[in-house]
């Protein structure tokens, strides 16, 4: 038995277009889902290698820091796919700046990428999956950051600390309807959200050096997380927040 087999799920990406996002979309195409991918540019990689997977892909280009009717957007995906089995809120932004610095044209842009969207976006596919008495994943992208404060980043720590709880509020509203609603909380990861601290040798220094695995996380890191809480085994899993940090928030 195949325990990640998603053959014939429809798997709608937030984020798609590159770096984490890109990978869970491909591993989850592996498995056998085809793949609806939602990001701000188009993203012909990505199209390039889901076909190379034997999946369908379907681009949807939107820009998550304006405001969008999703319920809309929903409707048009199924319209085309005919159904939407995961979903997986990835897309996500991070602006660094010292918190006397901080704009409230920052805050936004980060809020509404990163939370706002994510939970309409969720009531949106949610509210399909009901009419059509079919059960369903939620997975959102967390970070480490939804358990620790960070420095320079407070949009950012606060939007993951709402997707923390905003992934538990879903999840205790929609299990009824045998919708599942988890999150995983990526570490420090080889993306382009980390690009400037990966350039600092001094800050890139201390987080390896508090990282047990001795390394940064590859976007490839996050397949098997993903996989799990997309797959049909992981029924009673719901409300779960699952680490992939390379021990970061044990050390």
């Amino acid at each position: 038995m195949n325990l990640f087999d998603l053959t014939g799920k429809v798997a709608l990406v937030t984020g798609a277009r590159t770096g984490l996002g890109r990978a869970m979309a491909e591993a989850l195409a592996d498995a056998g889902a085809d793949i609806v991918g939602l990001g701000s540019r188009p993203m012909p990689d990505l199209a390039a290698s889901i076909a190379a997977l034997g999946r369908r892909f379907v681009e949807v280009v939107r820009d998550l820091d304006e405001p969008q009717d999703f319920r809309a957007i929903v409707a048009g995906i199924l319209a085309d796919t005919g159904r939407i089995d995961i979903l997986v809120n990835n897309a996500g932004i991070i602006l660094r700046a010292e918190l006397l610095d901080y704009t409230e044209a920052d805050w936004d842009t980060v809020m509404n990428v990163n939370l706002r969207s994510a939970f309409f976006l969720s009531q949106a596919v949610a509210a399909r999956m009901i009419d059509a008495k079919r059960a369903g994943r939620i997975i959102n992208i967390a970070s480490i950051l939804a358990f620790q404060g960070g420095i320079r980043v407070p949009a950012y720590t606060a939007s993951k600390h709402g997707i923390a709880g905003i992934t538990k509020l879903l999840a205790n509203e929609l299990a009824p309807h045998g919708i599942t609603v988890n999150a995983i909380a990526p570490g420090y990861a080889a993306t382009d959200n980390t690009e400037a601290l990966r350039a600092d040798p001094v800050r890139s220094r201390q987080i390896l050096d508090r990282i047990p695995m001795g390394r940064w996380a590859e976007p490839k890191d996050m397949a098997t997380a993903v996989l799990f809480l997309a797959s049909p085994a992981s029924g009673y899993v719901t409300g779960a927040i699952v680490p992939v940090d390379g021990g970061w928030l044990a050390r």
